[in-house]
């Protein structure tokens, strides 16, 4: 098996097609609802559009939710308002369906497809088809010891890979990307401040679980001691996940990579997406142009990640809960945005009526 190159990403992914957003804001301006009177729901139909590379945008009919889980070592630290290694709890209520991302996606019609690469539990706590992705079970304590070792990290980052190549083969549209960890916002606001140049004081939040301001101690000073394991091989980005990452962290880049690669959209959820679409971007300059952010989740870190990135949050409705919930919230807004650009009626030309817009020849202008 050959070494796998993140920077090789650069020159197999191209931007979404600019030509189609043009044509797509050409052709809402013909619509009878008047411009800007639609808010950013225009901006979403143009962004799904351009992914698309179709005028009219179709529908989102297959949506899918995917979740990478892991337990991070440095939850043992006590930063984090969970118990180390109680991420495979989570992990029952999304599959047991009590959870809120599960109600949800069964509600918006989303499939929910849930991933271990790195769980710190017995595999035979969980079904088959979760388990037999893992890489490793848990991962290194970053302000110690290197999270993975460079073939985890490369193993990790070609699971990512391999999902997102399924997603896209099984006819998956879009997909809704979040992570279900224990350690996880302490391991992204490592990596976020590491690639923005930070300290940890100003990307350190208080996680999904709130912790009291103690714990929140705890983690400025976890994140300050892996920054100093993190800034050696900030070059390599391969380096970098093995040493202050994770599992379900490497997996999520390179799924981010290749669903670009692939032409699949992806709304992004909380901090540790945001913190992998960094390094991502740091591979592949033109990727982040085919994600949304999902939600502000109030995670320092998140907020800075994606101020780098240039992604403005579709909501901002303080969801902390984690495992995509907050990025799931906004399916059905990009989903609206879709329905109208695609159905609205044309305005009647002088003398003339409308039409509807979902009747116009599929010869608009498309593109595969």
């Amino acid at each position: 098996m050959t070494t796998l190159n993140l920077d090789d990403f650069s020159d197999l992914i191209e931007r979404p097609d600019g030509g189609v957003r043009r044509d797509a804001e050409e052709r809402r301006g013909r619509l009878a609802v008047p411009p800007g009177a639609l808010g950013r729901l225009d901006e979403l139909a143009e962004w799904l559009a351009a992914a698309q590379g179709r005028v009219p945008v179709k529908p989102i009919e297959r949506p899918r939710v995917v979740l990478f889980a892991a337990d991070h070592g440095i939850a043992a630290g006590g930063v984090s308002g969970r118990p180390a290694g109680s991420a495979h709890e989570l992990v029952r209520g999304v599959l047991d369906g009590t959870s809120p991302v599960a109600i949800l996606a069964e509600r918006f019609g989303a499939g929910v497809r849930v991933v271990d690469a790195g769980l710190d539990c017995d595999p035979a706590l969980l079904p088959e088809d979760v388990v037999r992705h893992r890489v490793r079970r848990g991962s290194g304590r970053i302000d110690v010891e290197d999270a993975l070792t460079a073939e985890e990290a490369e193993a990790a980052l070609r699971l990512g890979i391999r999902i997102a190549d399924e997603e896209a083969d099984s006819g998956t549209d879009l997909v809704v990307l979040g992570d279900i960890s224990v350690g996880g916002t302490t391991v992204a606001a490592t990596l976020v401040a590491a690639l923005c140049g930070t300290d940890a004081s100003v990307v350190t939040g208080r996680g999904g679980l709130p912790i009291d301001d103690l714990a929140w101690m705890r983690k400025c000073a976890a994140i300050r001691d892996s920054l100093r394991r993190a800034r050696p091989v900030l070059g390599d980005q391969t380096a970098l996940l093995a040493a202050v990452g994770g599992a379900d962290v490497a997996a999520i880049t390179g799924f981010l990579l290749q669903s670009a690669v692939r032409r699949t959209p992806v709304i992004l959820d909380g901090v540790v997406s945001a913190a992998c679409g960094l390094v991502a971007q740091r591979a592949a300059f033109r990727a982040p142009d085919w994600w949304l952010a999902g939600q502000g989740s109030g995670e320092p870190g998140q907020a800075k990640a994606l101020d780098r990135m240039a992604l403005n949050p579709v909501l901002d409705h303080g969801v902390t809960v984690g495992e995509g919930t907050g990025a799931l919230l906004a399916l059905p807004l990009v989903q609206a945005a879709a329905a109208l650009a695609a159905e609205l009626p044309v305005k009647a030309p002088p003398g003339g009526s409308g039409e509807r817009a979902a009747g116009e020849p599929p010869a608009d202008r498309k593109t595969d």
